[in-house]
């Protein structure tokens, strides 16, 4: 990893979901599943699956800006899950499952806010943004099993169901983005 990578920490649903499209990006050196913005440490999935530690479930993603820029990561945050729904994706529901960017420093939030503002004005979504835009405090990687969900058991209902199609869907408008295989 490079002293010049960037790290942001971005929730849009199950983990399980976001990990599987951010991890096929140009760029992304790294993707992992954990938990952010909520008040227990260390925190088990359980847990926060219950809905009181005020944890998100978040991908936390490590990139090479001189490849990706910030602005494109978000860009495809903002197509890959729905940031109209409060804590909601799909059959998802819980504040685990909120839309929200974790922001490292002060250039982060004001990308996040130009993308959210220019996401609202595209009217690419029918409803209003409430997708959070909040400090950084800390960051607890979820349970080993979680790394790589998909990419590990693409074959499993929920994956086949829930995650596939975002997956196919992403690919198709990203292909020029995707790393080689």
């Amino acid at each position: 990893m490079s002293d010049t990578n960037e790290v942001i920490t971005l929730g849009g649903g199950c983990f399980w979901c976001t990990d599987a499209i951010f991890e096929q990006l140009q760029g992304v050196v790294k993707v992992e599943s954990g938990y952010s913005g909520g008040t227990v440490p260390n925190p088990t999935y359980r847990q926060v699956c219950g809905g009181d530690t005020g944890h998100a479930e978040v991908s936390q993603i490590t990139f090479d800006p001189k490849v990706i820029s910030l602005r494109e990561i978000l860009e495809v945050f903002f197509t890959v899950h729905n940031p109209t729904t409060l804590n909601r994706q799909g059959n998802d529901v819980g504040p685990q499952y909120r839309s929200v960017i974790f922001y490292r420093n002060d250039a982060q939030k004001v990308t996040a806010e130009e993308v959210i503002k220019a996401i609202s004005a595209a009217k690419i979504w029918d409803g209003k943004i409430v997708t959070e835009v909040t400090a950084f405090k800390a960051f607890y990687k979820a349970e080993d099993y979680h790394q790589g969900y998909y990419r590990l058991n693409g074959r499993q209902p929920y994956c086949q169901a829930v995650i596939a199609p975002k997956v196919s869907k992403f690919r198709e408008k990203y292909r020029m983005k995707l790393k080689a295989e």
